[in-house]
C-alpha cells in the first residue's frame, strides 16, 4: 500500500494573547509584543522579570468538568484541543476512536504542580502534599487527559525534545497516519514553565533578556543587539487525518503535512550545529521530494540568543545555496517569546495561517541585523505574499532538531 496523504484539518491555539486563533492570528499580523512583566509569581529576585504570559487564560475554554484537577500545562492543551476539534469537526465514534490518537510534546511537563509541591512540603511537611501531585505532573498526563476527554483509545504518547517536542510530536503524528497506525490524530505541544523553580534555573543559565524597561522590545531575534530570550506559555493542537478520510466525511483541509525531518546533532547539550540542523532541512525536503527552490518561506526558530540565530543562518544558506537570499523567514518568537516544547506546534499553526493569508508574520525589533545574520527575516511588518510551500523549523536543547514541511492542499 502506498502512503496515506496527511492534511490538517483543525488547529487550536492558547498563546500570550489569549485564547484561539482569532487573537493569535490579529497578534501577528499587526506585529504586536505580547511580552510583559511577570505577573503568575514574584520575580524581583531575578535578572529577567518579562515573560508571554497566557494572562487571560479562560479554564471555561478546556471544555473539560476536572479541569481544576489538571496542571496548567494540562489546561492549555484542552483548551487548545477543544478550538482545533470545533474546527475539524471531526466526532470519533465509538468504533473509530480506536483509529484516533494523541501525540503531544512537552519540555517540561507539570512543573507549576511540582512547585507547588515542593513548596507545601517544605513549608508545612509531607501531610499537606495533595494526593493529585503524581497525576497532575507525571510528563504524560497532558496527553492522557486528552485521550481521557474525548475518549481516544489510539496511540497516545508524549514526546519530550526540550524546544523542538511540539514539532516532533506534529512530526511523529505525520509518520504515524501516513504509515496506516492511525487514521487521524490530536498532535501539538504544550507548555507551562512559569513557575518560581524553573525561571530560576533558566536565569542561572544567562540565556534571557534582561531588557526589564521595555519589555515589548526585548526580544530580537538576528539583531546585533540581541540579548537573549524572553520565556512564555501556551499551547497548539492541531487534528491530522488521512486524506481520504477527510475527503468523505467533507472536512476543510487547511493544509497538507508532506515531510518531516528530525535528527540530533550528536555533540552538545546546549550549544547549536550547522552541521545537525543542515542535516534535519534537508531530510525534510528528501522526505517531501522537494527542491530548495519549492520552499517559499521558513518560520524560523529565531531564539535571539548569540549561538542559535547565527548557526540557523548557517545551516539555511549551506542547504539552500543560491535560494537563500531569495528566502524571506521570521520568528514570530519576537513576538511571543519561547514557549518551549509548545514553540514548534505554535509556529506550525502560524505556518498554516501564513499559507492560507497568503501573510509571513514579521520579525519585530530586528533594526540593525547582526552581520552573521544575512537574509531576509521579514523585519517590523508582515509582509503579503502567497505562498504555497513552507518550512517551520525548531531546533532544541539536547540537541534535538525537527522541521515541519506544510504545502497548500490541491
Amino acid at each position: 500500500m502506498p502512503p496515506s496523504r496527511v492534511v490538517i484539518t483543525g488547529m487550536g491555539v492558547v498563546s500570550p494573547y489569549g485564547g484561539g486563533q482569532q487573537k493569535f492570528w490579529e497578534g501577528l499580523s499587526q506585529g504586536r509584543s505580547a511580552i510583559s512583566a511577570i505577573n503568575l509569581f514574584d520575580a524581583s529576585p531575578f535578572r529577567t522579570r518579562i515573560a508571554g504570559e497566557c494572562r487571560d487564560f479562560d479554564l471555561a475554554s478546556c471544555d473539560y468538568a476536572d479541569a481544576d484537577r489538571v496542571d496548567r500545562v494540562g489546561q492549555f492543551a484542552l483548551a487548545a484541543a477543544a478550538e482545533a476539534l470545533r474546527e475539524s469537526g471531526l466526532q470519533p465514534s465509538e468504533d473509530d476512536a480506536l483509529a484516533t490518537g494523541v501525540m503531544l510534546g512537552t519540555g517540561i511537563g507539570g512543573i507549576t504542580t511540582i512547585d507547588a509541591a515542593q513548596k507545601a512540603l517544605h513549608s508545612k511537611g509531607p501531610r499537606a502534599v495533595s494526593p493529585l501531585t503524581v497525576p497532575m505532573s507525571m510528563a504524560n498526563a497532558a496527553a492522557g487527559v486528552l485521550s481521557i476527554r474525548y475518549g481516544l483509545r489510539g496511540p497516545s504518547l508524549t514526546i519530550s525534545t526540550a524546544c523542538a517536542s511540539g514539532a516532533n510530536a506534529i512530526g511523529e503524528a505525520y509518520r504515524t497516519i501516513r504509515n496506516g497506525y492511525a487514521t487521524s490524530m490530536l498532535a501539538g505541544g504544550a507548555e507551562a514553565p512559569l513557575s518560581f523553580g524553573v525561571f530560576s534555573g533558566w536565569n542561572a543559565l544567562r540565556v534571557m533578556s534582561q531588557r526589564n524597561d521595555s519589555p515589548d522590545t526585548a526580544m530580537r531575534p538576528f539583531a546585533r543587539d540581541r540579548d537573549g530570550l524572553v520565556l512564555s506559555e501556551g499551547a497548539a493542537i492541531l487534528v491530522l487525518e488521512e486524506y481520504e478520510q477527510a475527503r468523505r466525511r467533507g472536512a476543510t483541509l487547511l493544509a497538507e503535512i508532506v515531510g518531516y525531518g528530525g535528527n540530533n546533532d550528536g555533540l552538545h547539550a546546549t550549544r547549536p550545529s550547522v552541521e545537525g540542523q543542515s542535516r534535519a532541512l534537508q531530510r525534510a525536503l528528501d522526505d517531501a521530494e522537494l527542491n530548495v527552490g519549492d520552499i517559499d518561506y521558513i518560520n524560523a526558530h529565531g531564539t535571539a540568543t548569540q549561538a542559535n540565530d547565527s548557526t540557523e543562518t548557517q545551516a539555511v544558506k549551506r542547504v539552500f545555496g543560491a535560494h537563500a537570499a531569495q528566502l524571506p523567514m521570521s520568528s514570530i518568537k519576537s513576538m511571543i517569546g519561547h514557549s518551549l516544547g509548545a514553540a514548534g506546534a505554535i509556529e506550525c499553526v502560524a505556518s498554516v495561517l501564513s499559507l492560507r493569508n497568503g501573510l509571513l508574520p514579521p520579525t519585530i525589533n530586528l533594526h540593525e541585523a547582526d552581520p552573521e545574520c544575512d537574509l531576509d527575516y521579514v523585519p517590523h511588518t508582515a509582509r503579503e505574499v502567497e505562498i504555497d510551500t513552507l518550512l517551520s523549523s525548531s531546533f532544541a536543547f539536547g540537541g534535538c532538531n525537527a522541521i515541519l514541511a506544510l504545502r497548500k492542499v490541491d
